[in-house]
Order: structure tokens, then C-alpha cells, then sequence
């Protein structure tokens, strides 16, 4: 029985209620995180916190939880449903009023969401065990504050699905100038000539915690090129290699866009080469 928390309180995750006048179901008013965990220990929980509290004060929620509170919750959830290998999901929504208007509520109480959830186990750097993806590529028709980790995801889930109903496992986006932002639910990075390049963040794209470690264990190793910058879709699919990166497919090589082969259409080793220093480095965050 998975126990979830909600405003103050651990529950089996089956009896957990919020008011249908919530503004995170009526408005997806909200920010949320998930933050992965393996054998009880997490991966990126402060900068994941951290975003969270970006996008709280992004669109005005006041909640005066310190990452020490957060903290205490994701370890007793982790706990409580016995320490494998979980996704942590964290939600606030900025609360019930008691109609429905458009305009913020005073005077209520953000309500905190929070479930654990089984993931699968940590990606293996190992060629012969990569799960790689093959992806759709369409413009990105969402809203244009991207780097906000709002709750009301409805145009990701319809840019996810137009993959997903072509047999893909996600969907890469493009702004109307032709330029890479990022897939649905993921980051994305591309490999020419050796070269690991990401778009540059802006409104645009979220700021991937994973992106973030990605980009970090790489400069900390110094031995792969990298560079951060505007990415056209005709880089992308004349690439090398293409990656896409989340905190549950951490980095997942892409053989195939629009089912035109990447590259040579096989996992590449600059994948393997990443994935191993990520494997390496992912705790220190």
C-alpha cells in the first residue's frame, strides 16, 4: 500500500482527497517536482527544491517550507514505502477558495501534495543495456513560460502523445524559427564532431535538473567538448548522436527521429562516455 502525504498528514495514497474547488484542479495553479531515489538515497533533491521554490515565487505561491522540511518529507515517504527505487512527487497548489474566479484568492492555504511512486533501476552505463528511444519531432505550440515546472502540463501531454500514438516514446520541439527547445517531458542534447551542444536556457525550455548535472559532471571531467547554445532542427537531425534527459530516463540515447535513423541508427559512444561519469557523480548533488 503506497502511503502518500497531504497537508500534514500520511495517508494510504487511495484515501487522500482534495476539494474539487482546489485551484490546481480547476486551473492547474500549481508547481511540482519529482525527484528520483534509488536504495533510499536521492538524486539532485536540493536543486530540485530549489526550482520548486523558483517556481512558487514565479507565479506567487507563498509556503514557508524550508529544504530541511522538504527533506524530512521525502525521506519518510522513501521509508514508508520501502526504500527502492521511487520517484518522489511534490506538489503545491495555491489552495480551495470557495468559488471558482480566475483572479488570486486571499487569504487561503497552499495545499502540499506528495506521493512516492516505483521506478525502474538506475540506468547501467553499458551499451549493450541502454534503452534507447525512438522520437517524434513537431513545433512546440505551448505556452511561452516553459521554464516554470507548472502543474498545468496539458500542452506537454498533447505534444507527448502525438509520439506516443505513433508507436515513440517522446516527442522533440521546435519554436517556430526552426530551433530545438526540448522534447515533452525531457531535455535534449545533440553530438556533432565529438562535441556535446544543448540549447542555451531561456523561457523557452525547463531548466532540467538532470540538464544541470549532465553539463556539470561533464565540466568537471574536462575531457568532452560542450557548448550551450541555439540548436537548429537541421543540427539535430544530421547529429551524430541525440540524447534526451529527465530524472527518471536520467540520459537516454535517441537512434531514431521521425523514424529516420540517428547517426548510424546504434547507440553512441559519447552516450556511454556521459552516462558513466553521470552514474559516477549523480550523488554529489
Amino acid at each position: 500500500m503506497s502511503i502518500a502525504f497531504l497537508d500534514g498528514h500520511y495517508l494510504p495514497l487511495e484515501e487522500a482527497r482534495i476539494s474539487p474547488m482546489d485551484r490546481g484542479f480547476l486551473f492547474g495553479d500549481g508547481i511540482y517536482e519529482v525527484v528520483p531515489s534509488y536504495a533510499g538515497k536521492m538524486v539532485g533533491f536540493a536543486p530540485h527544491i530549489a526550482r520548486m521554490q523558483n517556481g512558487l515565487d514565479a507565479i506567487g505561491i507563498k509556503l514557508d517550507w524550508s529544504e530541511q522540511h522538504w527533506a524530512d518529507l521525502c525521506k519518510r515517504l522513501i521509508d514508508e514505502n520501502g526504500a527502492g527505487n521511487l520517484g518522489l512527487y511534490l506538489h503545491v497548489s495555491r489552495g480551495a477558495d470557495n468559488k471558482r474566479f480566475h483572479g488570486f484568492p486571499e487569504a487561503v492555504t497552499p495545499t502540499v501534495f506528495a506521493f512516492a511512486f516505483d521506478i525502474a533501476p538506475a540506468p547501467v552505463a553499458d551499451i549493450a543495456l541502454a534503452r534507447p528511444y525512438k522520437v517524434s519531432s513537431t513545433q512546440d505550440l505551448r505556452w511561452d513560460r516553459c521554464h516554470i515546472k507548472s502543474t498545468a502540463l496539458l500542452g506537454n501531454v498533447l505534444h507527448f502523445q502525438q509520439g506516443y500514438e505513433k508507436g515513440h516514446g517522446e516527442t522533440i520541439l521546435f519554436n517556430a524559427d526552426n530551433e530545438l527547445t526540448e522534447a515533452s517531458a525531457c531535455n535534449v542534447f545533440i553530438v556533432k564532431d565529438n562535441k556535446v551542444i544543448t540549447p542555451v536556457l531561456d523561457n523557452q525550455l525547463l531548466p532540467g535538473i538532470t540538464r544541470h548535472i549532465v553539463l556539470d559532471v561533464l565540466r568537471r571531467d574536462g575531457t568532452i567538448s560542450i557548448e550551450e547554445r541555439t540548436v537548429t532542427m537541421d543540427e539535430v537531425r544530421s547529429a551524430d548522436e541525440v540524447w534526451i534527459t529527465s530524472s527518471s530516463k536520467e540520459i537516454a540515447p535517441v537512434v531514431q527521429i521521425d523514424d529516420i535513423p540517428v547517426g548510424d541508427g546504434a547507440v553512441g559512444p559519447m552516450w556511454l562516455a556521459a552516462q558513466t561519469l553521470y552514474s559516477a557523480g549523480k550523488h554529489d548533488y
